[in-house]
């Protein structure tokens, strides 16, 4: 199978999804829908497990603020449920799901990685934080739990507020990260990950991951609705729309 945005190998039962959007892996609209139906095939289609990856240097470097920026208050209206559906695809997924963190995942690159149920990280260069605050916008209730979820409840608000980004020590030291391997080896060391898990029944371990998920989709359901509408108010403000225009000019437009 194959997008323009995802594709999807069968490497001997376990599905590798390979985000190849732009240079960037950037998060908008489309691809988040993207991702929800490509997810949704492989589940459909008997695969034993996920590993999710991205491409060339990048894992995913996070919303894309370009189309933020020229979108408005329209764009983030429909961007932001689309959003948070698309990490919550990957964390309620109920089968094995095992990143390939290939190289820098930044900000929603770094909640995808935590939505995955371990992370093996490439060696070298690569960063992972969480960096949203620095822009000036919070996080959407479903990215926060997942990050509570993956990184824990003790390093997170440290994550958060600091939005620092960390080399692969750190982050294998923070427990950002399962594993650091070569560059090479980080696809087939995560598709030895996941057939292993795989070996667990497959009604067994959904049964399990739900557990352990259980109390973050509930703080999800409770609260998502009123939350949500907050974080939208928060990011389709004037204050908020000048910070993100702000950030485009002086980080990503300067890094051309």
């Amino acid at each position: 199978m194959a997008t323009s945005s995802i594709r999807v190998d069968d490497e001997g039962g376990i599905a590798v999804v390979t985000l190849q959007h732009g240079k960037a892996n950037t998060l908008d609209t489309e691809f988040c829908q993207e991702l929800i139906l490509r997810l949704e095939d492989v589940q459909l289609g008997g695969y034993r497990g996920v590993v999710l990856t991205g491409t060339g240097g990048i894992f995913s470097a996070g919303v894309d603020l370009r189309r933020v920026h020229d979108g408005g208050a329209g764009y983030i209206e429909d961007f932001l449920p689309a959003l948070s559906d698309a990490f919550l695809s990957v964390f309620g997924f109920p089968g094995p799901v095992v990143a390939a963190v290939n190289g820098h995942a930044i900000a929603g690159g770094a909640v995808l990685a935590a939505a995955c149920d371990r992370r093996v990280l490439a060696d070298g260069p690569s960063r992972m934080g969480i960096t949203e605050l620095l822009v000036g916008v919070p996080f959407p209730l479903a990215a926060l739990e997942i990050l509570r979820s993956g990184f824990g409840a003790d390093i997170l608000a440290e994550l958060a507020f600091l939005g620092e980004t960390h080399l692969p020590g750190d982050a294998l030291r923070l427990g950002l990260v399962n594993e650091v391997t070569e560059p090479e080896n980080v696809v087939g060391r995560a598709v030895e990950v996941a057939r292993k898990l795989a070996e667990i029944p497959a009604a067994a371990y959904a049964h399990t991951k739900a557990q352990l998920h259980r109390p973050f989709h509930e703080r999800i359901a409770e609260h998502r609705t009123g939350d949500d509408a907050h974080v939208l108010e928060l990011w389709s403000s004037s204050e908020a729309l000048a910070a993100i225009k702000a950030y485009v000019d002086r980080v990503l437009r300067g890094a051309k």
